[in-house]
């Protein structure tokens, strides 16, 4: 029977790694693909939480009333999953999005190893402590995991191999000239898109400057890393982390106990 467990165990912790490599396979090959996924799941899962976890808020804020105004909770909830799915998807296209082959390929890498990170705690919160991973992801694990992410890629930022930067920084006069010469008036998705996380990147880097006149180096880039703009994809992958815990769980579910 231990043996039978641990098989079984293997196999469901290869298909959650199957489904990330999957996922960031998909944003690197197909980011408008992954993108709607990212939308269709945040407002699928997004209106069945909101309108539970509303059911239990009203009477909190409405007392007696709470009945009468069910009504206002199903307009709530399907507001704020409407713009989670907005936000997801957008989020998850412009991360994905770009004409750079190797940064979009290190985007791809970071962003599956924080699925990961986020499927498997919500598994071991599962586990250990019997915590829904819907409820418990979709409303608690973006800001963590935008945290881990934009860490990441801020150290990827100032990673040298071979003498070349990962990531470089453009300067200011980088950006102009591509935004004059290169730019076309009705530029494409990949090339706004390329556009817009060279203006986060560099927006993130003023931001460090600025820290920098009133605290010391480390500190002005890891308080830099908590208001990065990067920190907003932490939902994005927060919302798949939330749909392959899921998976895991019904597969535990459904093994030998």
């Amino acid at each position: 029977m231990i043996i039978v467990r641990l098989f079984v165990n293997f196999v469901i912790l290869a298909v959650e790694i199957g489904a990330v490599v999957g996922v960031a396979w998909l944003g690197w090959r197909y980011p408008l693909w992954l993108a709607v996924a990212a939308a269709v799941i945040a407002l699928g899962a997004g209106l069945a939480l909101e309108q539970a976890r509303l059911r239990n808020e009203l009477a909190f804020y409405f007392g007696r009333s709470a009945e009468k105004l069910s009504w206002i909770g199903s307009v709530v909830a399907l507001g704020e999953a409407l713009l989670k799915a907005l936000l997801a998807g957008v989020v998850t296209l412009v991360t994905f999005s770009g004409t750079d082959a190797g940064r979009l390929q290190i985007i791809a890498i970071v962003f599956g190893v924080c699925v990961f990170a986020g499927s498997s705690l919500l598994r071991r919160l599962s586990i250990s402590f019997g915590a829904n991973p819907s409820r418990w992801g979709f409303f608690r694990l973006g800001a963590p995991l935008g945290l881990l992410y934009s860490g990441i890629i801020a150290g990827a930022e100032q990673i040298k191999f071979a003498g070349a930067v990962f990531m470089p920084m453009p300067s200011l006069s980088d950006l102009a000239k591509r935004l004059i010469f290169e730019v076309p008036a009705r530029p494409s998705l990949t090339q706004a898109s390329e556009l817009l996380f060279l203006l986060k990147q560099k927006f993130d880097d003023i931001v460090v400057t600025i820290l920098g006149a009133f605290l010391p180096d480390i500190a002005a880039r890891l308080v830099g890393v908590l208001v990065s703009v990067n920190m907003l994809t932490g939902f994005a992958i927060a919302v798949f982390a939330v749909a392959i815990a899921e998976i895991v769980r019904q597969l535990e579910e459904a093994g030998p106990g």
